[in-house]
């Protein structure tokens, strides 16, 4: 089935990248490397914390199947711009079944940081959940069934229960790529239900292919602000990275929910917040034009930080202004 082409598409006004981009590559890792991306970002007892995606083994290896070359690092920051990279990785998950945990998303709550990610396993995609207080043990919470992935807590129980948003792989049902934001709620973190769908591809005018959550949303007097991925697809892409044909694009959305009622959305910007354009979002990545939203700090001073994956390949920063953002969703 032939889609509708996007066509040229431009990041949002209200949107400043930050001059030190990328705020985190390979270069900064005291360890073996060859990718550094979709880092899960918060604050925690007043120091930024990233968890970020760690692809080892040199650039021609990435490209082997399984991709088991993935383990998870850890950078501290006090400005949110300088990271320091632990010397060795805080988290890796690979035994006879599971082959790779990646992709982190952070959100702290009741003062702890649980920590939700993606694990390929030899029968499916599952999403965790782990908590740590310290950053050197995790404990897991839960896994999923098959497939789910891009799950993103938020910072407090709504209703007396936990929410997270979700993407589940509808590709049986659907017939092809074409998958949506879902919305679950737990009693308890492990056991969850209540399922249902949140934002479809065909409610987003910027993607064709599929969508899901980026950063765990913030919390704002307008509602629940949240970012998502966005992606879509063009025949006409070439070669675009280290694929053969790489023939998607990946831009960073953002749209805000009910405080009370996070199933309803509140407003949605019908542009994308940040679409790939700057050289080192595409240009000479492992895949180039992709942007995706992994961590949103909101200061007290309304600047909101947003970090992203850039090409598949380094880790960057964005910055607005939360009010900014809120009307980006209600025009």
């Amino acid at each position: 089935m032939s889609e509708q082409r996007i066509g040229l598409v431009r990041s949002h006004k209200s949107i400043a990248r930050h001059p030190a981009n990328p705020v985190l590559s390979a270069a900064d890792v005291p360890y073996p490397t060859a990718l550094v991306f979709n880092g899960g970002v918060t604050k925690y007892h007043g120091k930024y914390v990233m968890i970020f995606r760690n692809d080892y083994g040199s650039l021609a290896e990435q490209t082997l199947l399984p991709p088991d070359r993935t383990d998870l690092g850890i950078a501290f920051s006090d400005d949110g711009v300088s990271w320091s990279v632990r010397p060795a990785p805080c988290f890796r998950m690979n035994d006879g079944e599971i082959v790779r945990a990646y992709d982190p998303r952070l959100t702290v709550m009741d003062g702890r940081c649980y920590m939700c990610f993606a694990v390929d396993t030899h029968h499916g995609i599952r999403g965790g959940i782990a908590v740590t207080d310290d950053f050197e043990s995790f404990e897991v919470l839960s896994l999923s069934t098959p497939d789910l992935r891009n799950m993103v807590l938020f910072p407090e129980r709504i209703g007396g229960r936990y929410v997270r948003l979700e993407r589940p792989f509808t590709v049986y049902s659907r017939g092809r790529d074409r998958f949506d934001t879902w919305i679950s709620a737990s009693p308890d973190l492990v056991h969850w239900g209540d399922s249902r769908l949140l934002l479809a591809v065909e409610d987003v005018p910027f993607a064709n292919d599929k969508i899901g959550p980026g950063a765990p949303p913030i919390r704002t007097e307008k509602g629940w602000l949240t970012t998502f991925h966005a992606v879509d697809v063009d025949p006409s892409r070439g070669k675009n990275g280290w694929e053969p044909y790489w023939r998607k694009r990946y831009t960073a959305g953002i749209m805000l929910l009910d405080l009370d009622d996070p199933s309803r959305i509140v407003g949605l910007c019908k542009h994308p917040l940040i679409a790939p354009e700057a050289p080192y979002e595409t240009e000479g990545g492992f895949r180039n034009d992709v942007v995706f939203p992994g961590g949103m700090v909101l200061e007290p001073d309304g600047e909101v930080k947003i970090y992203y994956g850039a090409a598949d390949t380094v880790e960057c920063l964005a910055t607005a202004h939360v009010d900014d953002l809120i009307k980006a969703c209600l025009e």
